[in-house]
């Protein structure tokens, strides 16, 4: 057990470390360069409100964050103090280079670094949850949990039990923009991952007024950029196509998986080629 006193900057520089070294976070059947650039981070309440009204935004299944680390406390109810640390992962400028050049489909750095990053995010989330573990300290990392999963069937489309993407807005990352992407200081060509811990970290004020401040077009109908970048039409003046979008990857784009290897392709022509690429459009 390490015996250090934990910080929001001991755990920082651990995770960027990991971004920064991980074999497991390059593009290795390509050239070798890095999937994501440095991590930010972010510290949400795990008693903060919001979670108990995501139960209605998104659906009961939702968990909070205590409901969360009681899968691996049972005195969670007793925890003091917990939190939620999420981190965005920004996608390299290569990548987003080569898919903002793209129409119809993404490109193959696009769909490695959807297929490939998010086994690394997974990899960081099992280092961070046992770093913090080994640390003296309850930890988990919802998402890849027994308890996490995908409501499909849903009249929005699919739900997930933990949304990577409202626990980011939770901790004052971002918000969200017209075509459901979320917008970040890094960009919206990003993934994103959390942990739970029973562990007394500074929470990151959330600077934004509402879940939508950062995109233009839903604050005063300018921009609209990324309804022009999808292929398909699943985005348009009243949001994001879940189901047109979903079928259009899983159906449409199925032979790249075979062309490149991969058993999942992500899209990602609407977050690239676009204001909020790499960062919060002005």
């Amino acid at each position: 057990m390490d015996s250090r006193p934990l910080t929001i900057e001991s755990l920082e520089d651990f995770i960027c470390t990991r971004v920064r070294d991980s074999e497991s976070n390059r593009l290795a059947h390509i050239d070798g360069s890095p999937i994501f650039a440095k991590p930010l981070l972010g510290v949400a309440d795990g008693d903060d409100p919001i979670f108990a009204r995501y139960k209605g935004i998104i659906g009961s299944h939702h968990l909070t964050p205590r409901e969360a680390l009681a899968n691996v406390e049972d005195t969670t109810s007793c925890q003091p103090t917990i939190r939620v640390v999420s981190w965005i992962l920004p996608i390299t400028r290569d990548t987003r280079e080569s898919n903002a050049a793209m129409t119809a489909e993404p490109s193959r750095r696009w769909v490695h670094t959807r297929h490939y990053g998010e086994i690394f995010n997974d990899n960081l989330r099992r280092d961070v949850q046992r770093f913090l573990r080994d640390s003296g300290v309850s930890a988990t990392a919802p998402a890849i949990s027994d308890r996490f999963h995908v409501l499909r069937g849903a009249p929005g489309g699919p739900t997930s039990s933990w949304s990577e993407r409202h626990i980011a807005y939770a901790a004052g990352l971002g918000t969200f923009g017209l075509c459901d992407g979320f917008l970040t200081p890094v960009g919206k060509a990003m993934r994103c991952g959390s942990v739970v811990v029973s562990l007394d970290l500074p929470p990151t004020p959330r600077r934004f007024k509402s879940h939508v401040s950062a995109c233009p077009y839903l604050v005063d109908g300018s921009c609209g950029e990324c309804i022009k970048r999808c292929p398909v039409g699943a985005i348009g003046p009243d949001g994001h196509d879940k189901a047109k979008c979903q079928a259009f990857q899983e159906e449409t784009l199925l032979p790249l998986r075979e062309r490149y290897g991969v058993s999942i392709t992500g899209c990602g022509l609407c977050q690239t080629g676009v204001p909020c690429e790499s960062g919060l459009p002005k």
